[in-house]
């Protein structure tokens, strides 16, 4: 999920704050909390459900950015026996503070995700709850979904348990942070554990063919002293991608477990139809990526590089394949056509981050029946039918929020400078129209459409190009050969 921390400031950013404004009124975004909602929030945070079971010896520490408040998971990992791993990770049991159809529920269900803008975000939850009494702050007793996964040797799953708990968090760290101290050798045992298990669970990823993408970002930046603010490339750390592994390792046990019980609701994606993968090949080999026949798509994006400009390009490029995601509900055993995510390779569910999507309260209260051998809450079995066009819903305009919200930036960051020339890189280039395509400057980092050319642009080259609009009130930014 998009994760963007800028906090706009100064009346040089009136264009800026008034497209931003103009996006919120477009796609109806919900402004505040209705009294109700935020009394009822105020009441639950003081009084939750909490569980008998108690795990606050487990010494948990948070992973996120730096920014963060909304803790939605903590891990403990630690070494078995026998040679095997024990994973513990804790979810924030967000309906320990939500009753089903309440005014709280009923706020969820219309906002559906959290949504990030530069200028702030718009969270699910009340924040009295989601930064407050229910995320997982270290030093604070909170009521969590506790999963204990064991591991063998090489990573894989031997078995998987569920209850709720009381735990707490000691440490709220961040990636980069994590990185410097599992390089440096000082990170302690549970910490350094994140890399070797995150390594043995992206073996396993490797082995059933699943990939995880390493895009580099967008990121909007606020320069110091404010307030001004520019685009920077940020391409992710490792520890990010073992972190996501342990998320990841959750998704499909929680899928395992409602497809044992026979009701679900999964995270699916289709096989890429095999002219999309054709096309990549052809962008590979435009932008000098090199794809051997006997290597496996999966491969090439294992080995591709994203510090590198061209490979960076490709990365971008083999997103395309990854449209198509879902929620797929199943009741009486019968699984959906798909029932695997075709990225991740597997059975996959979306339960670990419920302060910030409405599916994953519904997955982990299925989760808990599942293993306590019960049938669903009639609640959850009520909503299920709703969730998958909920979520897609939620999903268009967060996507929606994501993108604009980064070219309003760049129009922002280029409205002055109409005219002026740039080096950029040529990314993509549409099929049917081959004088247009996407460019990518490297300062500022800009990522846009370039059109008006008279001959077909350069797939994986260097191009000279003028810009031609840059309008943050359209949202647009616009170049040309020049």
């Amino acid at each position: 999920m998009p994760r963007r921390h800028l906090h706009v400031t100064g009346a040089a950013e009136a264009p800026l704050r008034a497209a931003l404004r103009a996006l919120r009124t477009e796609l109806a975004v919900p402004e505040g909390f209705p009294p109700a909602v935020l009394a009822e929030a105020e009441a639950a945070a003081k009084n939750p459900r909490l569980p008998s079971y108690d795990a606050t010896d487990l010494p948990f520490l948070t992973v996120d950015p730096p920014a963060s408040t909304d803790l939605d998971q903590a891990l403990h990992l630690a070494r078995r026996a026998d040679g095997g791993y024990r994973v513990h990770y804790a979810i924030a049991d967000v309906a320990a503070f939500v009753a089903p159809g309440g005014a709280l529920d009923a706020e969820a269900h219309r906002r559906v995700l959290t949504l990030y803008f530069p200028d702030g975000k718009v969270p699910l939850h009340p924040p009295v709850l989601s930064e407050g009494a229910a995320s997982l702050l270290p030093g604070e007793p909170r009521p969590a979904l506790l999963w204990r996964i064991d591991l063998d040797a090489e990573g894989r799953r031997v078995a998987t348990d569920l209850r709720r708990a009381l735990v707490r968090s000691r440490a709220k760290l961040d990636y980069a942070g994590v990185q410097r101290l599992i390089d440096s050798g000082t990170a302690e045992e549970p910490l350094a554990l994140l890399r070797t298990i995150g390594r043995l669970r992206e073996e396993r990823e490797t082995e059933r063919g699943g990939i995880s993408l390493a895009v580099p970002e967008q990121e909007i930046v606020e320069l110091p002293g404010g307030p001004a603010y520019t685009l920077a490339y940020r391409a992710p750390v490792p520890a990010e991608g073992w972190n996501a592994q342990i998320s990841l390792l959750t998704g499909m046990a929680a899928a395992d477990l409602m497809t044992a019980a026979g009701t679900g609701i999964l995270r699916t994606l289709p096989t890429a139809p095999d002219g999309a993968v054709a096309r990549l090949r052809r962008s590979a080999e435009a932008l000098g990526v090199a794809w051997p026949h006997h290597v496996s798509y999966a491969q090439v994006v294992r080995d591709a590089d994203p510090t590198d400009p061209r490979q960076a390009a490709f990365l971008q490029e083999c997103t395309t394949l990854l449209r198509g995601a879902g929620y797929s509900v199943f009741t009486d055993g019968r699984l959906p056509d798909p029932a695997v995510h075709a990225a991740v390779a597997d059975e996959y569910t979306h339960c670990t981050a419920p302060l910030r999507r409405l599916v994953d309260r519904y997955a982990s209260e299925l989760c808990v029946a599942a293993v306590a051998g019960n049938e669903p809450p009639e609640w959850v079995r009520a909503a299920l039918p709703a969730l998958p066009d909920e979520m897609a819903a939620g999903s268009r305009r967060a996507n929606t929020v994501e993108r604009e919200s980064v070219d309003i930036v760049e129009a922002a960051l280029l409205g002055g400078r109409v005219g002026e020339l740039f080096d950029a890189y040529v990314i993509d280039v549409k099929e049917r129209e081959p004088t247009v395509g996407t460019v990518h400057l490297d300062d500022p980092a800009v990522v846009a459409r370039v059109e008006g050319g008279t001959a077909p642009l350069p797939l994986g080259e260097w191009l000279r190009v003028r810009l031609s609009e840059a309008d943050p009130g359209r949202a647009k930014v616009l170049f040309a050969p020049a």
